[in-house]
This record gives structure tokens, C-alpha cells and sequence, in this order.
């Protein structure tokens, strides 16, 4: 947290203040609208917090010190983040931006007038992914997708799949592999100035906030990856670029937005990737025991091989 406190508007550090350490383990987002209540969002449920015995409504005030905050007092450093919609800060943290949209020729070319910030607050979980590497790993690694409604820890399990690929596992006898990560939303590193602020191992290669088709296929050419990181696919494009890799002989682990493997099947693009076989693995998340509880793991057909009761 001490690096997303740094960019907040004084009266907000305040109200964070209040809280306890452990309670501050548990924030996911900071959400700050102007002429509206701050909203903290802890395990999934918003909260209202109060400054001197009132709810605390966000200021014009507080709007321009995040935003020299975020900018270091000059708004043309933050060009090319506003035309993302989001700026990545030290500690690998993304504070998401709303308000007018400029647009050029149909693209977007800067977000002015910023009316809305959402300061997501980044969790490397060290270890999540080690009950996967049974089931993800014989004698060399599988094609998988993890699938998971927003908020279910797909980010962060793939995020510690990729530091298992990248050290290595000596009691596991694994060894490291040469990663490529295709970070389009600088989520996966949570890259500042192209370094990596999340611990993934020293073999790992990041294209930051580079779109994931023409990623994958720079990946290929230039760096070549043993295994391939995507977040969030879903496009034909993505799908095409992620057959070429796979005929290429290199790895996948991909992440994807769903429920189940029906929901998959329901979209052109995933479902033509499901029927070829090319995955061997679906991780299925849901976050009814918290973000990264594993649902189940299938393979290519759809079989259960691992299932967690969920009370």
C-alpha cells in the first residue's frame, strides 16, 4: 500500500490512516469520484468511510492533487497513459481514470476533465499457484487457460504461475523456463518505465502495454519465449495469434473473463480454440472462498481431473 498511499490527496491518506494495518491488507480498490463519496472497496463489498464523524465526498481539491500527484506536476508526462485510461505506479498498482473523452479521427486521443479515479490496488500472493503445478506441469508445461469472473484472481494466480515457470522448482525438479509476457494493461508486471515491480524471476521478458496479437508474434521473433504469458484474451485476433504461437512449438498460459467452460463455447473466437485441442489445461476460478479459489481444473474435453467443494 505504501506506494499507491504516495499519489492519494492528503484527506484520503488520512482516512486510510484509520484503518489498521490488517485492514488495509484487505483494500482492492480505492475509488474516488468528485462531488461523490470515497469508496473503498474491501473483499468485494464497498464501504463509505467517514473524516471527522461524516462521510468524506471528493473535492475538486483532491482531484488535482492526485492528478499532480500521478503526473509529477506536469500533465504532458501523463499523455500516453490518458489515451489507456489508466496509469501504472510503483508496487505495480493501476489507478484507472474517467471523464471526457477526446477523440481524433475515431481513436482516442486523451481523457481530459478526469472525474473519476480507481486506484486497484496490486497483491502479488506468493505461492497461489503451487496447487496448480501438479496438474499443470508433466514433464514439461501445458497450454492453459484460467477462466474466472472479474475480481477471482486471475491476474494474480497467473502472475505467481509465471514466477514458478521463470525460477524453477528444484523439490518439483522444474526447470526455469525463458518467459515472454504480452502485458497489454500492465497488470501481469505492473510495469513503471519498463521494469517490473512484481517478483517474476530473472527470465522473463515484458512487451508493456503492447496490444496481445502483434505482442505475441514481436514475442516470437525477438525474444523466443519457451512459453508465452497473455492476460485477458478474447479477440479473433488474439485467438489467431495464439494458433500461430501454439504451431510455432511455444507454451501458452492464458487468462480469460467467464464462468465456466459453457460461457467459452457460447463466443466464436474460444470456442474454435477449445475444439482444436490446443489447451490441455482450464483452470476455473471463483472467488466464493476469496479471489484465487481454485473451482476446478479440466482438460481439453471438459473433464473434471481436480474439483474443490466450495461451501
Amino acid at each position: 500500500m505504501e506506494e499507491a498511499l504516495r499519489v492519494l490527496p492528503e484527506n484520503v491518506k488520512k482516512i486510510l490512516s484509520q484503518y489498521t494495518e490488517m485492514e488495509r491488507s484487505t483494500i482492492e480498490e480505492i475509488r474516488m469520484r468528485i462531488n461523490r463519496p470515497l469508496e473503498i472497496m474491501i473483499n468485494g463489498k464497498p464501504n463509505f468511510p467517514l473524516l471527522n464523524g461524516q462521510t468524506y465526498f471528493i473535492s475538486k481539491d483532491d482531484s488535482s492533487q492526485m492528478i499532480n500527484k500521478l503526473s509529477h506536476y506536469s500533465l504532458y508526462a501523463l499523455e500516453e497513459e490518458l489515451k489507456k485510461g489508466f496509469v501504472t505506479i510503483e508496487g505495480g498498482h493501476r489507478v484507472g481514470l474517467a471523464g471526457k473523452v477526446i477523440t481524433l479521427n475515431g481513436h482516442v486521443k486523451a481523457i481530459r476533465d478526469i472525474a473519476s479515479f480507481n486506484v486497484r490496488i496490486a497483491k502479488q500472493k506468493l505461492g497461489i499457484a503451487i496447487p496448480l503445478v501438479s496438474y499443470l506441469y508433466a514433464g514439461g508445461w501445458t497450454n492453459t487457460i484460467i477462466l474466472g469472473p472479474p475480481q477471482s484472481g486471475k491476474t494474480t494466480m497467473l502472475r505467481d504461475l509465471t514466477r514458478i515457470m521463470a525460477e524453477g522448482d528444484d523439490i518439483r525438479r522444474i526447470p526455469s523456463a525463458k518467459v515472454g509476457i504480452v502485458d497489454e494493461r500492465s497488470e501481469i508486471a505492473g510495469c513503471v518505465q519498463g521494469i517490473p515491480q512484481h517478483r517474476l524471476g530473472n527470465r522473463v521478458d515484458v512487451l508493456d502495454a503492447c496490444p496481445k496479437a502483434e505482442g505475441m508474434m514481436m514475442m516470437i521473433r525477438s525474444m523466443s519465449p519457451e512459453i508465452l504469458i497473455v492476460d485477458e484474451i478474447g479477440r479473433k485476433e488474439d485467438s489467431e495469434a495464439i494458433v500461430e504461437a501454439i504451431n510455432a512449438g511455444i507454451n501458452l498460459v492464458v487468462t480469460v473473463h467467464g464462468t465456466s467452460m459453457d460461457d467459452l463455447h457460447r463466443r466464436p473466437s474460444m470456442k474454435a480454440l477449445l475444439n482444436s485441442g490446443s489447451f490441455e489445461r482450464i483452470v476455473e476460478l471463483s472467488r466464493k472462498n476469496g479471489p484465487g479459489t481454485i473451482h476446478a481444473i479440466k482438460d481439453k474435453t471438459g473433464k473434471e481431473i481436480r474439483r474443490k467443494k466450495v461451501i
